[in-house]
């Protein structure tokens, strides 16, 4: 039966352990053949870059934004990482609305989309919070010193006192 147990736990780890290099290789083949939209979603007059790794190391694309009005523009090669990017404008009067954007690599016969979202007004990145929350209670390292003091020393009490009490029922004195 162990022995069974054991044939049985082996046999699971060898396919975990094979799922996540699997799972790499298909995420790599998946960035490789999509085109990436930044921002994704623009407003009417905005600025769109795009960039693909589908067309190898130094390969170039031609992008084609017919769809929301702003016609054909290039992808050159970059220095990152093997990707051709190029940008285009979106006309002022696009209409709101999900566009496909298709890049066509120079050699061979790949293509690759993407979508573009044109909103009445721009989205803007996800700011993230700055400072403290106005709770009343104050934070763990206030400016009043003071107030700091007296809360360390609540604690050590509180500490010292539980310490006691866990003592007294260990040595069987009762609470």
């Amino acid at each position: 039966m162990r022995r069974t147990a054991r044939l049985l736990t082996g046999t699971a780890l060898a396919v975990a352990a094979a799922a996540p290099a699997h799972a790499a290789g298909a995420v790599a083949a998946a960035a490789a053949d999509r085109l990436d939209v930044y921002p994704s979603t623009v407003a009417p007059g905005g600025l769109v870059t795009v960039n693909t790794a589908a067309c190898g190391e130094k390969g170039s694309a031609t992008g084609d934004a017919g769809a929301v009005g702003a016609g054909t523009f290039t992808l050159a090669p970059s220095a990152h990482a093997g990707e051709a990017i190029g940008q285009f404008r979106v006309p002022p009067s696009a209409q709101p609305g999900t566009y496909e954007i298709v890049a066509r690599c120079a050699e061979g016969d790949k293509q690759v989309t993407g979508d573009l979202v044109v909103a009445l007004t721009q989205v803007h990145d996800q700011v993230q919070p700055r400072g403290s929350v106005k709770t009343g209670v104050g934070g763990g390292l206030g400016p009043d010193p003071v107030q700091t003091a007296a809360g360390v020393a609540a604690l050590a009490v509180a500490a010292a006192g539980g310490t006691w009490l866990l003592h007294r029922r260990a040595r069987g004195d009762g609470i």
